[in-house]
C-alpha cells in the first residue's frame, strides 16, 4: 500500500450556487422586492460581522453563463454552522426568489507534500492563516472541482510518496509565479462531495485564471493525473452591484 499523504484541515466550506427566478422577481411588487433585498443585505452584514471577528468568511459573486446567477462561498468552523446559515438563508424572503443550481461541501486543506520535516505546522502563523483564510475581495472568482486519476498506469494513488512529492513540488512552482495575481484556496472533499478537491481562485484580472490553468495543464500532475469538473467564473457583488443587478 502506498503511503497516504497527511493533511491539515481548517474551516469547512460551502459553495452555494443559485439561479434567480426572474419571472417571480419581476412579477413581485416593489414592496415585496424591497423587503427581500433588505433581508439579503441584513444577511450580508451579519456574515461580515462573523468575518470581522475572524470566525469565518463569506464571498459573494455573480456567475457568468447559464450554470447559475450567483454564488455564496462560506467558510465556517463547523459543519453545523454551515448548515445553520444555509437553513436561515433558505427561510428568507430573498431565497424564495432563487432556485438552487449547485452546491459543493468541503474543508480547507493543506497536505504534507510541501511540509518541512520535524516542524509543527500548527505553530506556524502562516499555515494557520492558510487553514482559516479570510476570502479576498478581488474582482473575479473561478471555482472547479477535480480528482486525481486512478486509471491503469496513470494511478496517482499507486505512486510512491517521493514521486508524488517531487511532482507536487514542480506543480507548486507554477502557482508561485502567479503570487499576487491569483489567490488559490484548496478544499478537500473526499467523503464530503462527488469530487476529491474543490479549487477556488480569486483574481483582479479574469484572464489570469486562463493563463494559470492553461500553464498547469502542461505540468505532469495535471496532464497525466488531473480530471476536472465544471468551471464557474464570475464577478464580485457589492451591495450596490446587487441592487443594480436586481433592479427591474
Amino acid at each position: 500500500m502506498s503511503e497516504a499523504a497527511q493533511t491539515l484541515e481548517g474551516w469547512y466550506a460551502l459553495h452555494d450556487f443559485r439561479s434567480i427566478d426572474w419571472i417571480a422577481w419581476t412579477a413581485a411588487d416593489d414592496e415585496e422586492r424591497g423587503l427581500a433585498l433588505d433581508e439579503l443585505n441584513a444577511f450580508l452584514k451579519q456574515w461580515q460581522s462573523v468575518e470581522d471577528g475572524k470566525q469565518g468568511s463569506t464571498a459573494f459573486y455573480s456567475i457568468v453563463g447559464q450554470k447559475a446567477d450567483f454564488v455564496l462561498m462560506h467558510l465556517r468552523e463547523t459543519l453545523e454552522e454551515l448548515n445553520e446559515l444555509e437553513t436561515a438563508f433558505n427561510k428568507s424572503a430573498f431565497a424564495a426568489f432563487t432556485i438552487p443550481a449547485h452546491s459543493y461541501v468541503s474543508v480547507v486543506e493543506l497536505s504534507n507534500y510541501m511540509g518541512q520535516p520535524g516542524s509543527d505546522p500548527l505553530q506556524n502563523p502562516e499555515i494557520v492563516a492558510r487553514l482559516k483564510p479570510i476570502l479576498p475581495k478581488w474582482n473575479h472568482i473561478c471555482f472547479y472541482p477535480m480528482n486525481k486519476r486512478r486509471q491503469g498506469s496513470d494511478n496517482w494513488y499507486m505512486l510512491s510518496m517521493d514521486e508524488r512529492k517531487e511532482m507536487m513540488r514542480s506543480h507548486g512552482m507554477i502557482g508561485r509565479k502567479y503570487a499576487g495575481k491569483v489567490k488559490q484556496i484548496i478544499t478537500g472533499s473526499v467523503g464530503f462531495d462527488n469530487w476529491e478537491w474543490g479549487v477556488t481562485l480569486f483574481a483582479d484580472e479574469a484572464l489570469q485564471f486562463k493563463k494559470l490553468v492553461y500553464e498547469m495543464r502542461f505540468d505532469e500532475v495535471s496532464a497525466r493525473f488531473g480530471d476536472f469538473g465544471d468551471f464557474y467564473v464570475g464577478n464580485r457583488l457589492t451591495e450596490e452591484k446587487v441592487a443594480e443587478m436586481l433592479r427591474v
